[in-house]
């Protein structure tokens, strides 16, 4: 014998109701990394950089892996919720072509890509992982002067480390890139 239970004008099996509403909480009850307003897992007190990006919630949310881009330090970080675990020196772009601010994801990858703008073009560029139109995290093989803005915007890596950095992010990876 079945037992149906009658709620709001649907008529289900119990047991099928209790797994709706335990998937209807769990939606709801879920945060995406970007959104704003702090949840369970996230902490009240936020600190706001000068481009109003809160980087304390962005670590504290449910989003396991981000990667963060320091452009005043040239240094990129690779976190996993509130732990670092890569840390690398980088050259991002010069003054006159700056590296874009703000919050994007790992919309392409590829292990070697050609890499052609103006006054450039560079074949089999290592490792590259595009986040916002042209600008990619990439290895630079053509230079040593990490810690240096040099590039024409993307953000530049010793090979070795770039290959780390590919293996260990996934499409989708949160990108912050901050003053």
């Amino acid at each position: 014998m079945q037992t149906w239970i009658r709620s709001g004008g649907i008529r289900s099996p119990g047991i099928f109701c209790t797994g709706v509403a335990l998937m209807v909480v769990t939606l709801f009850s879920w945060s995406s990394p970007l959104a704003g307003t702090p949840n369970s897992t996230t902490a009240t007190a936020t600190s706001v950089d000068e481009n109003g990006i809160t980087l304390s919630n962005i670590r504290q949310r449910s989003q396991p892996r981000w990667i963060e881009i320091d452009l005043s330090q040239q240094r990129l970080r690779a976190w996993e919720g509130n732990k670092v675990i890569h840390s690398y020196r980088i050259s991002t772009g010069k003054q006159s072509t700056p590296t874009p601010i703000g919050r994007f994801r790992i919309n392409s990858k590829y292990r070697t890509h050609r890499m052609r703008g103006s006054g450039y073009n560079i074949p089999d560029v290592p490792y590259t992982m595009y986040f916002y139109r042209g600008y990619a995290i990439h290895g630079a093989y053509w230079h040593n002067r990490f810690g240096t803005p040099v590039s024409h915007g993307c953000v530049n890596l010793p090979v070795k480390q770039a290959r780390n950095l590919y293996n260990w992010a996934s499409m989708g990876t949160l990108v912050v890139v901050r003053k």
